[in-house]
């Protein structure tokens, strides 16, 4: 699930990364390009276990790493023909800290959202239509106008460590549409003895070290293990996608 805060002109190019982490945990990289008239908060619900604390996420800074989606792309034979993209549619508080380009912050969950950065902030009641009970919330600032962000990355403990969870529902105008025109683009890695539904994502031909630089990620890619790629393109249902 993506959500802007207040609304955005246009988002496109999503491309996500995930792989599982030690002790349950996920490695999540986002990036997108959007058009804002205003700054913008970029929400991104996620699945942490109950009572997570405030410092239960890790931001990691891709900032020396822009090209990172460009370099897992690499590592796939060039497609015969590229999908269409889609359409273009008083208590403490919490930290805000530099990630990169960013200033972000973890919100451990809905009722928490008071005690964040007021220029974040979004009303708790925007979730009463949405299915993030028992959800946490990394919430990025993003500046006005046109922009291909930076990949956003972070690692977080999962309520359910035997998926990998991709946030996909879009809620870029303030509502929560049934069916949403998706441009995006998955990545993932698989862990020794993990078994996840990823048997009709394309898999790389090498491991990721051969076209990846895997010491600027910072122990996000392993090195040692095969990518995986999936496009996610067109009107479809506005759903999160877990594998």
């Amino acid at each position: 699930m993506c959500c802007f805060h207040p609304e955005v002109e246009s988002v496109s190019k999503t491309r996500i990364f995930a792989r599982s982490g030690n002790n349950g945990r996920q490695y999540l990289v986002y990036a997108m390009t959007k058009s804002s008239v205003k700054d913008v908060a970029m929400i991104l619900p996620l699945p942490v276990p109950a009572n997570s604390p405030e410092d239960a996420l890790k931001f990691i800074s891709f900032k020396e790493y822009p090209a990172f989606f460009d370099f897992l792309d690499s590592c796939f034979p060039k497609p015969k023909s590229a999908p269409e993209p889609a359409r273009e549619l008083p208590k403490r508080a919490l930290a805000v800290v530099e990630v990169g380009d960013f200033e972000a912050s973890f919100v451990p969950s809905v009722k928490d959202f008071d005690r964040l950065d007021e220029r974040f902030r979004i009303p708790p009641t925007t979730w009463d239509a949405l299915p993030v009970k028992g959800f946490g919330f990394a919430v990025f600032k993003l500046k006005r106008g046109a922009q291909n962000v930076h990949p956003m990355a972070f690692d977080f403990p999962r309520a359910d460590p035997s998926k990998l969870f991709f946030p996909t529902i879009h809620i870029h105008d303030g509502k929560v549409h049934a069916t949403a025109a998706f441009d995006h683009v998955l990545y993932c890695q698989t862990r020794e003895g993990e078994r996840l539904e990823i048997q009709d994502w394309e898999e790389s031909p090498q491991p990721a070290s051969q076209c990846v630089l895997v010491g600027k990620t910072k122990d996000v890619v392993d090195g040692e293990r095969h990518l995986y790629r999936r496009f996610v393109v067109g009107d479809r249902k506005n759903e999160d996608i877990r594998v």
